[in-house]
C-alpha cells in the first residue's frame, strides 16, 4: 500500500519503548501491510512499527526461502534457550552496517495475531534471532546495545563516515 520513510539512528524514537496495540481493527491491518511494504523497499527480513515512527509493538518478518510475511502483534518472549548462537545483525534504520551478535538459539514467545487471537509459539534460527532483534526494538534496545562498547564506538564511527561521504 504505502511505503513510509525511515527512522533512521539515532533518532531518540527508536530509543523509546513502544506502546502495546489495543485495537485490532483496519487501522492495524494497514499499518502491518504498509510495513511489509516498506520493509521489502527497504529491503530487509524484520521491521517494527517504531523503525517508521509509529510507537506501537508491531513486527514484521518477511525471512528468505520460502517463508510467508508474519505478523506479531504485542510480541513478548516467554523464555529462551541457554544455548546461543552467533548471527549477522543490522537494521533497517542503520543501513551498511552489520556485526555478529550472540543470542539465544532458541525461544518460546507470546504474541497476537491481526485478529485479536493470541498465541504462543517457538521460534529457532533466524526466526528467533530476527524475533529478538526486533522485540528489542519494541522495548527501545537498538541492535548496538547488545555489542562491547569498543564494537559499538568502531561501528558508530564508520556509519557516521558513511552519511559524509
Amino acid at each position: 500500500m504505502t511505503v513510509h520513510p525511515l527512522v533512521l539512528f539515532p533518532d531518540p524514537r527508536l530509543r523509546r519503548v513502544a506502546e502495546p496495540a489495543v485495537l485490532f481493527d483496519n487501522a492495524l491491518r494497514t499499518l502491518a501491510t504498509d510495513l511489509l511494504d516498506t520493509l521489502r523497499a527497504a529491503p530487509g527480513i524484520g521491521i517494527t512499527a517504531p523503525h517508521i515512527g509509529v510507537g506501537l509493538r508491531v513486527v514484521v518478518l518477511d525471512l528468505p526461502a520460502g517463508h510467508t510475511p508474519q505478523v506479531y502483534i504485542n510480541p513478548h518472549i516467554l523464555w529462551q534457550s541457554e544455548t546461543t548462537e552467533q548471527n549477522e545483525e543490522g537494521s533497517i534504520s542503520m543501513p551498511g552496517i552489520s556485526a555478529s551478535v550472540t543470542r539465544p538459539s532458541t525461544i518460546k514467545f507470546r504474541y497476537t495475531d491481526l485478529n485479536g487471537h493470541g498465541h504462543d509459539d517457538e521460534a529457532t534460527g533466524l526466526r528467533a534471532v530476527c524475533l529478538q532483534h526486533e522485540i528489542d526494538q519494541l522495548d527501545g534496545v537498538f541492535w548496538l546495545q547488545r555489542l562491547s562498547s569498543l564494537r559499538r564506538s568502531r561501528l558508530m564511527a564508520r556509519y557516521k563516515k558513511m552519511e559524509r561521504g
